[in-house]
């Protein structure tokens, strides 16, 4: 999944679903693109905001919280280890040397149902 970081001062004024659909759909990126609004809080932590494509804006993003964070840290932003707040909650995202992206939070059962298949 392709991704764009946006870096901003304060994620509340992030242009999430004005910006987002537009830069979704630029020439740039034929396949489309996610497109995640990153605050830098310090070297541990990043706050993010996303508009996934042919999604909309989200509560929250794994692939986009991992390159918030790899992309975070290539720009010397931030170091390898980096807890990133969502909407919902928060994951830790590692960025180990040899370039496994790793992500740790909380998972959770919605709901549960039975589709019959004809």
């Amino acid at each position: 999944v392709p991704h764009t970081e946006v870096y901003i001062n304060d994620i509340t004024t992030a242009p999430v679903t004005t910006q987002g659909p537009i830069i979704e759909k630029h020439d740039a990126f034929p396949s489309n693109t996610n497109v995640n609004y990153i605050e830098v809080v310090n070297d541990k932590h990043i706050k993010v905001r996303t508009w996934e494509r042919g999604a909309g804006a989200t509560l929250a993003c794994g692939t986009g919280s991992c390159a918030s964070a790899v992309m975070s840290f290539e720009k010397g932003l931030t170091g390898r280890e980096v807890d990133v707040e969502l909407y919902l909650g928060t994951l830790h995202i590692s960025y180990l040397e040899d370039g496994t992206v790793l992500m740790t939070g909380p998972a959770e059962e919605v709901f549960e149902t039975e589709l019959p298949i004809d």
